[in-house]
C-alpha cells in the first residue's frame, strides 16, 4: 500500500533502512527462516536496538520507549520485514511490558521495565491450561495467600519459549468461588522457583518451541502482583488485545508474497512459469487484495490507538485475518515448491548421510514452515473465538 510520506518521514525511513543495513548482526543473516536458534541469536538483535533506543517503539519515551508515531512505526515494520530480520521476542516487549506500565506500581516498573527492554529477562507466557485455552476463563491454577506469598499450584500448556524464560507472567485464580471471569489474578513468577517443571512439546514442524509448564506449591510474593487481587481478566484482555494486533504480521506477510511470486515465476509447468497459470495467478492476486485491506484495517486501528484508545474488538479482526492470510501464503508456497519442500530430509535409511533430494535454494524449511504456521489461527484465542467476539462486539449481534 503507498503512503505519503513528510520529508522528515522519508529521512526517518532513510535512516532506519541505513541503521539495519549497517548493524544487523552477520551470523543472523545466515539463518534460514525455519532454522531453531539459540537463546543468544534470538536476543542479538533485540541487544543491538536496546543499545540504539530503538527496541520498543511503542512504548511511552518515560519507560525507555521511542514513543513513534503512526507513520514512523509503519516505516519501521516494513523496513524490518524488507530486511528478513529476526523479529523481537513478544512476551515481554509486547505483553507484559505495556501491562506493567499500564497497571503496576513504581516499583514493578523500576524493577521489571529495564530488563525486559535489555532482554536481560527472557519472559514466557502462562496463559493456556490443558482444560482451559480457548475457554481460557475457565483456567483452574490456583493461588492461595499464605502471608506475603502466593502458593501456587497448576498446569499451564502450549508455553512458547518457556525452555528458556527467566519470568513467566501467570493468570491464576485466586477466588475459586466467583463465577468464570471473576476471581483471576495476575502474577509474575521468577521461572528458578522451586516447584516449577518445564517439559517439551514437539511441534508437527519437528521443533522444540513449546512446552507444559507445571507449577507445584510455588512460592511467589504478593509483591509479584499486578494491579489489585481478583481483577487479572481486566489486564489478560488488555494484553490479548496488544497480542492480536501484533499477531497481524502485516509487513512481513507482504515480503512473503514477494517470496512466493518469485519462487513462482522459477517454478515451471509444462515449460511455463507457475505465476503465469490462471489459477495459481488469481489465488496469488486475491492474497494481495486481502493483505491490502488487512492493512488498511490496521493502520485504522493504530490511528486509534495514537488518540489515546488501547486495541478494542477490532484488534479480533486483524487477528483472524491476518493468521488466515499467513496460512494461504505458506500453503501456496509450499505448493509451488512440492516435494522440493522435503529437501531437509535425508533419503532412505542413509540418517547420516550427506545425501539429500536436490532442489533449488528457495526450497528447505518450506514444508516446516507450512507445518509450523497451523497454529496460527489457535494461539492468540482460536479464530473461532474470534469471530465470536466480533459478532458481539464489533457487529452488535
Amino acid at each position: 500500500m503507498d503512503m505519503s510520506f513528510s520529508p522528515d518521514d522519508l529521512a526517518f525511513r532513510d535512516e532506519v533502512k541505513a541503521f539495519i543495513a549497517d548493524n544487523y548482526p552477520a551470523e543472523l543473516k545466515a539463518k534460514r527462516a525455519r532454522s531453531e536458534m539459540t537463546k543468544d541469536e534470538i536476543l542479538a538483535w533485540q541487544r543491538v536496538l536496546h543499545k540504539k533506543g530503538w527496541v520498543a517503539p511503542h512504548w511511552p519515551k518515560q519507560y525507555g520507549g521511542c514513543e513513534w508515531s503512526i507513520t514512523q512505526r509503519f516505516i519501521w515494520n516494513e523496513a524490518c520485514a524488507q530486511a528478513e530480520t529476526t523479529p523481537l521476542l513478544p512476551f515481554g516487549l509486547a505483553m507484559v511490558g505495556p501491562v506493567i506500565y499500564t497497571f503496576g506500581n513504581e516499583e514493578q516498573k523500576a524493577k521489571f521495565l529495564p530488563r525486559i527492554l535489555s532482554g536481560d529477562d527472557w519472559w514466557c507466557q502462562g496463559y493456556s491450561e490443558p482444560g482451559a485455552g480457548s475457554d481460557l476463563a475457565s483456567l483452574k491454577t490456583r493461588a492461595v495467600r499464605e502471608g506475603d506469598h502466593y502458593i501456587v499450584n497448576g498446569h499451564k500448556i502450549w508455553t512458547t519459549l518457556a525452555q528458556h524464560a527467566d519470568w513467566i507472567f501467570c493468570l491464576v485464580r485466586t477466588d475459586p468461588s466467583a463465577k468464570a471471569q471473576e476471581g483471576i489474578s495476575f502474577l509474575l513468577i521468577d521461572m528458578k522457583t522451586p516447584g516449577i517443571t518445564v517439559r517439551p512439546i514437539i511441534t508437527i514442524d519437528g521443533s522444540h518451541e513449546v512446552n507444559e509448564v507445571f507449577l507445584e506449591d510455588v512460592k511467589v510474593p504478593v509483591e509479584n502482583l499486578i494491579g489489585e487481587e481478583n481483577k487479572g481478566w481486566t489486564y489478560a484482555k488488555f494484553l490479548l488485545g496488544n497480542e492480536r494486533s501484533g499477531i497481524a504480521g502485516v509487513a512481513r506477510s507482504k515480503k512473503s508474497i514477494e517470496r512466493l511470486k518469485t519462487i513462482a515465476k522459477a517454478e515451471l509447468i509444462d515449460g511455463e512459469p507457475l505465476m503465469k497459470t490462471d489459477e495459481f495467478s488469481r489465488k496469488v492476486a486475491e492474497l494481495e487484495i486481502d493483505l491490502t485491506a488487512l492493512e488498511v484495517t490496521e493502520l485504522r486501528t493504530l490511528a486509534a490507538e495514537s488518540h489515546g484508545r488501547g486495541p478494542g474488538p477490532e484488534a479480533s479482526i486483524l487477528k483472524v485475518k491476518g493468521t488466515e492470510i499467513q496460512q494461504r501464503i505458506t500453503e501456496l508456497t509450499l505448493e509451488a515448491v512440492g516435494n522440493y519442500g522435503f529437501v531437509q530430509a535425508p533419503l532412505g535409511d542413509a540418517a547420516n548421510s550427506n545425501d539429500f533430494l536436490a532442489g533449488p535454494e528457495y526450497a528447505p524449511g518450506v514444508a516446516q514452515n507450512y507445518f509450523n504456521m497451523r497454529k496460527t489461527s489457535i494461539y492468540g484465542g482460536s479464530n473461532e473465538i474470534q469471530a465470536n467476539i466480533i459478532a458481539k462486539m464489533v457487529l452488535g449481534l
